[in-house]
């Protein structure tokens, strides 16, 4: 932490107690090397606080609650991440416990400090003609080539934008999951909890197409997967975020693109279609509504631009 004047401070020592620590997580624990140097980052930037005030880690136990919620305070004034000082408070949580264990100190100065409350982030979502280019490649580009993996992957991304499924629960699949009939696909989501997903006239024209032609890929006649990856085994979900990423890139998208998007997507549009929230929780397999009211704000931010733009009164339709 650089001192009020402006000039950064010099890297305190470290002292025994923090020392011990490190080497608790990194041999008792087999932490790794990088968690084991997040955590003397953090325990560093606290002791450098304490020096200041005539404090250090190597006597914890002249540590209390002021100098805990002190330091946090500094951290918010300096306006650090609230991820930042959650994973802050993390470390000296494990510290001071560790500092028990010793018999080093009699109470916890973190016991009852809680993390800053995270920002909620809105999900991103593609834009209807961002979503129909994705799933509908040019003449000419990779995904229009006829090929079994690009039959594969435009399946896959028809379904997950078409039915708002999850990556795990799409990879997830087997070929009995998949009824053509119907017009569902049994889906096992969270909690091991199964749904049906209806599938979009779309997505069941392309997966019939691929389940027609799935047999290019089979290596294994024993294998029950939907969607198989170049090896004939189950697609995973990183050879799915590749596909997606390289689809959207094909289609002009600028920013990066994962499958949880085309899921965000879907909500996202059925919301804007006039679609209430309790059949988008259904269909997403949201277990609270909670979940799926975020979706709420997007169309929220969508009607007040509309707004802004049409309304008389709006000092934007003036301009």
């Amino acid at each position: 932490m650089s001192s009020t004047s402006g000039k950064p401070e010099a890297t305190p020592a470290r002292p025994q107690t923090v020392a011990a620590f490190l080497e608790h997580l990194a041999v008792g624990k087999g932490y790794s090397p990088a968690t084991v140097a997040a955590y003397a980052e953090d325990l560093l930037q606290f002791e450098a606080y304490l020096s200041l005030r005539g404090l250090t880690l190597a006597r914890p136990g002249e540590i209390g609650r002021d100098q805990a919620r002190g330091f946090l305070a500094e951290l918010h004034r300096r306006r650090a991440a609230k991820t930042s000082m959650g994973r802050k408070l993390s470390a000296l949580r494990s510290f001071f416990t560790f500092m028990r264990q010793k018999k080093l100190v009699a109470a916890d100065p973190v016991a009852g400090l809680r993390n800053p409350k995270q920002d909620k982030r809105q999900p991103r979502a593609l834009n209807v003609d961002e979503a129909v280019a994705l799933v509908s490649p040019k003449a000419g580009s990779a995904h229009a080539d006829g090929s079994i993996e690009s039959c594969r992957d435009l399946a896959l991304a028809e379904l997950l934008y078409g039915s708002g499924l999850r990556v795990s629960e799409a990879v997830g699949l087997d070929v009995d999951d998949v009824d053509f009939f119907q017009g569902i696909a049994r889906v096992l989501g969270k909690g091991s909890k199964e749904r049906l997903a209806p599938l979009s006239d779309a997505a069941r024209e392309r997966l019939r197409e691929y389940a027609r032609r799935r047999g290019e890929l089979v290596t294994v006649p024993s294998e029950q997967a939907f969607f198989l990856g170049a090896r004939g085994g189950r697609l995973d979900r990183r050879q799915a975020a590749r596909i997606l990423d390289a689809m959207a890139r094909e289609a002009g998208i600028a920013q990066h693109t994962h499958p949880h998007m085309l899921r965000h997507s879907f909500a996202t549009h059925l919301l804007e279609s006039g679609a209430d929230l309790r059949s988008v929780q259904e269909l997403l397999g949201h277990e609270r509504l909670s979940t799926t009211q975020r979706y709420t704000h997007l169309e929220l931010a969508r009607i007040m631009r509309i707004y802004d733009k049409a309304h008389p009164r709006s000092d934007e339709s003036k301009s």
